[in-house]
């Protein structure tokens, strides 16, 4: 069973609850939009199921609050960044405006972010870049996350290493492709694991090489309330795409990790993610003006296939919108098993139950 509630009431409870852990009053807000954000866009594996674990890892020091990044490396093209391992949702937009401002100025931008806080949905930032006219490229890491086995492997070796490009159009949405390289993002399996949408057949592969879609074989034995650790279970999340997407998940541990300085995902490391991102300005590059029309033709073109009856014929980004335009007029859908982990990170934080029952009134 589904709650449904208001954009507004959800966001103000996580603002209070991030506030409550010590952040700023304007950090707290930021974060708590950017994951009631992931949930409009139907992407509830990186919304607001994340508060609980956001506030153990701030409790355990994995997160500082209120940090800002340093520029180690700050030349006219390229930046390497360490965000000290503040919110991602506070480090990361800083990266992604050095990378516009270099890209603007040059054409062309490489940033390095290390040792930022887990960075939510990589697509907002990309959106981010779009807004400004920029193509941007995101190859992220999640060092210390082991989560994923390799294409014909039951060890996890990978963490679920996102993968995203936003292109903008001139007078319309940016195509957004925004996923992790697994077959599921760990925040799907959580979803999963507390009354949300089931696992797709096979996603997990048990020790033995099975294939399960049973949440306990990531997290181990799961009660409603309890946290979800995955160090606790047994299986492995499965990559994507058989050996193409393990390669491209190889290819974002070795350089939203070890480029960046973050480091590749191992055992023992402290929780960071890690983003090597490029910045191009179409303006630069494309001197004949092609490349605007040239790419709304190309994707009206793209539309039109004949679809397989049921289908609809959709280009990255379009699912989200339709998700944002529904949820933002109705509400947001959490399981009563999420909503209650929510509701009890608030009251660990010191929030009275009047006060988080009040977000519930307002439904």
């Amino acid at each position: 069973m589904n709650i449904v509630i208001p954009v507004d009431s959800l966001t103000a409870l996580c603002a209070e609850v991030f506030e409550g852990l010590g952040s700023s009053s304007e950090e707290a807000r930021r974060v708590a939009v950017s994951l009631v954000g992931a949930n409009l866009m139907g992407h509830d594996s990186h919304g607001v199921i994340r508060v609980p674990r956001y506030v153990d890892w701030v409790r355990s020091g994995d997160i500082v609050p209120n940090q800002t990044i340093e520029r180690l490396v700050d030349a006219p093209v390229i930046a390497v960044l360490d965000g000290r391992y503040g919110f991602g949702q506070t480090v990361a937009p800083l990266a992604v405006a050095i990378g516009i401002e270099k890209a603007k100025a040059a054409g062309l931008s490489a940033v390095a972010l290390r040792n930022a806080g887990h960075i939510g949905r990589v697509g907002e930032w990309a959106e981010m870049a779009a807004t400004e006219g920029l193509v941007s490229i995101h190859f992220v890491n999640a060092a210390g996350s082991i989560l994923v086995a390799p294409f014909g492997g039951i060890e996890r070796r990978l963490s679920t290493a996102p993968f995203c490009v936003a292109i903008p159009q001139e007078g319309a949405e940016p195509v957004v492709l925004d996923f992790a390289t697994s077959l599921v993002a760990e925040g799907k399996v959580a979803v999963a694991s507390r009354g949300g949408k089931s696992l797709p057949e096979g996603a997990l592969v048990a020790p033995d090489g099975a294939l399960s879609s049973d949440p306990a074989m990531l997290y181990g034995p799961l009660t409603p309330a309890g946290p979800r650790d995955a160090r606790l279970g047994s299986g492995a999340i499965r990559a994507f795409g058989e050996h193409k997407g393990s390669g491209l998940a190889l290819i974002c541990e070795l350089l939203g990790g070890s480029l960046t300085g973050n480091g590749a995902t191992r055992p023992g490391r402290r929780f960071a993610n890690g983003m090597f991102s490029l910045y191009i300005d179409p303006a630069r590059m494309d001197p004949s003006h092609l490349f605007g029309g040239d790419a709304a033709r190309y994707l009206d073109w793209f539309k039109q296939t004949k679809a397989i009856p049921g289908q609809t014929i959709l280009t990255p980004g379009e699912p989200e919108r339709a998700a944002r335009a529904k949820r933002l007029a109705e509400g947001v859908p959490l399981s009563a098993e999420t909503w209650e982990s929510i509701a009890a990170a608030a009251r660990s934080v010191g929030l009275e139950e009047a006060r988080v029952n009040r977000t519930l009134a307002k439904i």
